[in-house]
């Protein structure tokens, strides 16, 4: 077997960590960490530091922070650190200066079964569209997003009740696994890397915009509760609540469904001091956790107890 792989490792958010935690644990020398520059964030703009920089930090990784992936300075540092291999989970698309750099390559960690779910939001789009089964996907980079050649994939089950918080805390640490398991058969040639199956099909996971969270009422129960759940906790669903004259934004963070058949107009509100619910195509969503403008996210019976709905309130 040859000798473990120089890595420079690139990620932001607290997806990556896990997987770098877990390189690092496995005693892959780390040589460089390359994450997103401080910003400012707050009402006192104070510069925050990603996750991914705070371990980085603590464990006294080599760390760097372009604002530019062409500039020179930075690919002269890059290079310095001599990798033999690059790998990046939740970072920003690389120019091929930076991913051709390694002799080994650089590959990236995406959290979908690819090549379904190409794009910024694979796990909320698995279950906003229903599907049961979802995974992870080790591949090479190349010129475009997402297209490179198959690596490993591992699969899970997604589960009636899941949120895009539960899988997305599931897939965090199923990828950090695939990707050791990644670095450990690249070493040995034991992976075989495949291109990618194209066609007409393939379920895209574009980014998610305010519009796209908006709830539509006349669709189908499972569908409006699908879209609650994966949009949940971020970016959130949300709609409109109109109560007398006050039209209100209502930010939906977690709901039950009831199949039942019905004549109410959907959108229509039905509540008592304890529940909430609303009118769609086949059944009612019952609203457990919302959140007003200004105030803080709280149990419906919470926001009951100090908002006064008239009999004709309804959603839109």
């Amino acid at each position: 077997m040859m000798e473990k792989p120089r890595i420079v490792f690139m990620g932001t958010p607290d997806f990556a960590v896990a997987t770098l935690a877990a390189l690092h644990k496995e005693g892959f020398p780390i040589v460089g960490v390359i994450t997103a520059p401080d910003k400012p964030a707050g009402r006192g703009r104070k510069l925050n530091e990603s996750a991914v920089k705070k371990y980085a930090t603590a464990k006294g990784l080599t760390l760097l922070q372009p604002t530019n992936l062409k500039d020179e300075e930075f690919l002269d540092n890059l290079k310095s650190l001599k990798p033999d291999l690059q790998v990046v989970v939740a970072f920003r698309m690389l120019p091929k200066l930076v991913w051709a750099i390694p002799t080994m390559g650089t590959f990236n960690l995406h959290a979908s079964l690819l090549p379904n779910y190409r794009g910024a939001a694979p796990i909320n789009w698995s279950i906003i569209n229903g599907e049961k089964e979802t995974g992870a996907t080790t591949f090479f980079i190349d010129e475009k997003i997402d297209t490179g050649e198959i690596l490993l994939q591992d699969s899970t089950a997604i589960s009636k009740e899941d949120t895009a918080g539960s899988l997305h805390d599931r897939l965090m640490v199923l990828g950090a696994k695939l990707v050791v398991k990644t670095v450990e058969k690249l070493m040995t040639g034991e992976v075989s890397p495949r291109k990618q199956k194209e066609d007409g099909q393939l379920k895209l996971a574009h980014k998610l915009h305010k519009d796209t969270c908006e709830l539509a009422w006349d669709q189908p129960l499972n569908k409006v509760y699908d879209k609650i759940r994966g949009l949940s906790p971020y970016p959130t669903a949300w709609s409109t609540l109109y109560n007398g004259e006050d039209k209100l934004t209502m930010k939906i963070y977690s709901a039950t469904k009831e199949e039942v058949k019905h004549e109410v107009e959907f959108g229509a509100i039905s509540f008592t001091k304890n529940e909430l619910k609303v009118a769609v195509m086949g059944g009612y969503i019952n609203l457990l956790e919302i959140q007003l403008p200004g105030k803080r996210r709280m149990t419906t019976k919470e926001v009951l107890n100090g908002l006064k709905l008239e009999k004709n309130a309804f959603m839109r």
